[in-house]
């Protein structure tokens, strides 16, 4: 099992995350758009399934892999990308962001039926 980032991290990219990986497992697309959205991602094959970035995601966007909502049952195998095409990969670094309100991660979840 590992862990997976869904779209409610698409445009909203907070490293939060990836501050507290003990294994430098997420990564981002070099270029965001077509196949590849602006969005995290976590390597299932570096992934050590220690949870510590679950509680941390402001958006709550991961999930074990085994917990994902169905409407976002697709982004398993887009997390798998990282992995299978590293070339359009960059590891994801920590940057400063300003957390979302509360209505802000609603209103998120909410365009998915959450």
């Amino acid at each position: 099992m590992a862990f997976v980032v869904t779209r409610l991290c698409e445009d909203c990219v907070d490293t939060a995350c990836v501050a507290v990986c003990p294994v430098d497992c997420f990564y981002q697309p070099k270029n965001p758009g077509g196949d590849y959205p602006n969005m995290l991602m976590i390597s299932p094959e570096e992934c050590i399934d220690c949870a510590v970035c679950e509680p941390e995601c402001p958006w709550e966007a991961i999930y074990p892999e085994e917990d994902v909502p169905e409407v976002f049952s697709g982004d398993i195998a887009l997390n798998e990308k990282c992995d299978t095409d590293r070339d359009a990969f960059d590891l994801a670094e920590v940057k400063e962001h300003t957390p979302p309100s509360a209505e802000e991660v609603s209103a998120n979840r909410a365009k998915y039926g959450l």
